[in-house]
């Protein structure tokens, strides 16, 4: 897919990997919705560092726990420019959750965000998506591949982002292509230290954090080809392979 001119959502595009995201895809000539929640101000920056470029952008709001605001944050998107060719389901969370301190409304906070946000709102751009087609590209985890014993409703959420799209990719070709990418030690959470850090590098056979334009890299490659379907792309620096 050619991005120039198209109409691409982000969720979650206020800050960290969904900021990285929207402001690729706007070097790559796409009008970008830059979706947030709580992070007004970050969205406002992207947008005005999008416009600054010669770019075309504008911020939209939704709580994407309200069962009802992914479809809607898909229709004003495609409604402020008549249209919409790509979906970015960037937003999520990762809460620690050890496996005797989760809640019924821990569990049910995690996946309306990580899982029921991004079908819904994938369902409602398949239908807002024009005659030439569209894409959509989820932001799964490496937890949806791994087993982590601190955060195991996280990584089930994200496991099921991975089925979701190898589902969707089948229940909406050819008309719309879905895909997903899998990061790995990309942006740690702010309450990780130092040492935390430090293990993570000496555990990666890259011997690096990534960065989110190790994301970026991969989402646009999703984008751009047109013959890849239903697939998942691990950006990890290796973690996997790792004995």
């Amino acid at each position: 897919m050619e991005l120039r001119e198209r109409v691409a959502l982000v969720t979650g595009a206020g800050h960290r990997v969904g900021r990285a995201i929207a402001m690729g895809l706007a070097r790559e000539g796409a009008r970008v919705a830059v979706h947030y929640n709580e992070t007004a101000d970050g969205a406002r920056s992207v947008v005005e560092s999008i416009r600054a470029q010669g770019g075309d952008a504008f911020a939209v709001a939704a709580d994407l726990s309200d069962p009802v605001a992914a479809a809607r944050l898909v229709d004003a998107a495609a409604d402020h420019w008549g249209t919409l060719d790509v979906l970015v389901n960037s937003a999520g969370v990762m809460r620690r959750t050890p496996v005797g301190s989760v809640t019924p409304a821990d569990w049910d906070a995690i996946f309306a965000i990580n899982l029921r946000a991004p079908f819904f709102a994938a369902q409602a751009a398949a239908a807002r998506m024009g005659v030439r087609g569209g894409a959509i590209v989820n932001i799964a985890d490496l937890a949806g591949l791994e087993t982590w014993s601190e955060y195991v409703p996280h990584g089930i959420s994200k496991a099921g982002v991975i089925q979701l799209t190898r589902a969707l990719a089948h229940a909406m070709a050819p008309h719309v292509r879905v895909n997903a990418v899998a990061p790995g030690a990309v942006l740690l959470p702010a309450a990780w230290d130092e040492a935390a850090a430090a293990h993570l590098v000496a555990t990666t056979p890259l011997r690096r954090l990534g960065t989110p334009e190790d994301v970026v890299g991969a989402v646009l490659y999703l984008l751009h080809a047109d013959y890849v379907t239903g697939e998942t792309i691990v950006v990890d620096g290796g973690r996997r392979v790792r004995v």
